[in-house]
């Protein structure tokens, strides 16, 4: 069953840089995982993210305008992809801190994170995904 759900998504990079987006998405089951799915309006276009969520591992899909690949596991390196127009960008992530919960509707998804783009450190990440089911006025 899909939940309409208001999402906040903030993003810090090396504690510096934050940014902050506020979307309305669904949020659902399936099989032993949770999605949660929005879409973000940006300059280059429209990007479909998808968040799945496992007990072991998170995975970000986006697609569209931006297309990327992000796999979290704790303390394991892992390797995924960002496509941009004028190529294809191997990407490691390493994260030091994944946590994610959901109860009564609402749920929060934390991970910290070493980023590297073409075996280029890019900085640490900080993921904030907190979302709570919409109800219709």
């Amino acid at each position: 069953m899909e939940i309409p759900v208001k999402i906040k998504v903030k993003t810090t990079i090396d504690r510096e840089e934050t940014f902050e987006l506020l979307v309305f998405g669904r949020f659902f089951r399936k099989e032993n995982a949770y999605f949660l799915q929005y879409d973000e309006v940006m300059e280059e276009g429209t990007v479909k993210t998808i968040v799945k969520l496992t007990k072991e591992e998170v995975l970000i899909l986006r697609s569209g305008a931006i297309k990327m690949r992000l796999p979290f596991q704790l303390n394991r390196k892992l390797n995924g992809s960002y496509q941009l127009p004028f190529g294809v960008f191997q990407t490691t992530t390493l994260a030091r801190e994944l946590d994610f919960s959901y109860e009564k509707n609402q749920g929060h998804l934390h991970i910290v994170y070493d980023f590297e783009m073409q075996d280029e450190p890019a900085g640490t990440y900080q993921l904030e995904i907190s979302f709570q089911e919409e109800h219709k006025k």
